[in-house]
């Protein structure tokens, strides 16, 4: 089974960055796709890239593109989330998630292994 697990999150304002990091052993024998989702409070589960764990391949919700960049170190079993340009709007819980049919999709309810999370704040 895999366990992801995210870290990286913080308080930033608004036009900084962070790097979000997502460790899950093993993810590239059993899983389609990595990606990050978000929630904020009172908002339902959206997605915000994935990347082919296997080939060639990343994508992006609309919200995020040109500033979000999702990539991965195979030997290091890890998935990044560079976060560029912030903005408040960004703030949210984010989750690694291991699994997926097409990466493409961004469908949460095709991902099976979800991290804990990690909360990013962004001041206006």
């Amino acid at each position: 089974q895999i366990q992801p697990m995210e870290s990286g999150g913080g308080s930033v304002q608004a036009g900084g960055s962070l790097n979000l990091s997502c460790i899950a052993v093993k993810y590239t024998y059993t899983t389609n796709c990595m990606a990050w989702f978000r929630q904020a409070p009172g908002n339902e589960r959206e997605a915000v890239a994935s990347i082919v764990t296997r080939g060639l391949g990343t994508f992006y919700a609309d919200s995020v593109k040109g500033r979000f960049t999702i990539s991965q170190d195979v030997a290091k079993e890890t998935v990044y989330l560079q976060m560029n340009n912030l903005k408040h709007e960004d703030t949210a819980m984010y989750y690694c998630a291991a699994g997926g049919v097409v990466c493409s999709d961004l469908f949460p309810s095709t991902y099976s292994y979800w991290g804990q999370g990690t909360q990013v704040t962004v001041s206006s």
